[in-house]
């Protein structure tokens, strides 16, 4: 059957509030996609980042802009409990460097310490809202 996409603009607000309550503003929302699928046949995993390489930036004319697409996996994902689901998107954010140029930052600074520290802090500062 294959896995399907579509745009899921519940996560995407989800995004934009955390880039603008944590300060995240090498997110550049302009430049960044957040899709929900369908149909995983992957085991275990709840999201991906995608990020548009080098080579693609330069054959479509995007030198310096980066493109970065979040993918939640509707199976796994929409179960998850709030906090969960969170703490997987940032997981997914902190993927992004802050040179937002089609790299990735890997899990050793992708990791439960610091999705957790993050997670903390946009709680505490929710709260003060």
């Amino acid at each position: 059957m294959g896995i399907k996409y579509e745009d899921a603009p519940d996560i995407l607000e989800i995004v934009r509030d955390l880039r603008d309550t944590m300060g995240m503003f090498h997110i550049q929302m302009d430049n960044i996609s957040v899709m929900r699928s369908h149909g995983s046949s992957s085991r275990g995993t709840v999201a991906r980042c995608h990020a548009l390489g080098k080579i693609m930036q330069k054959a479509l004319g995007r030198e310096r802009r980066g493109f970065y697409v979040l993918e939640f996996i509707s199976e796994r994902f929409d179960k998850l409990a709030e906090d969960d689901k969170t703490k997987t998107i940032i997981h997914e954010l902190l993927h992004i460097p802050k040179s937002f140029g089609g790299g990735f930052k890997h899990h050793d600074f992708v990791n439960h310490r610091n999705i957790n520290q993050f997670f903390q802090e946009y709680k505490r500062l929710k709260t003060q809202k």
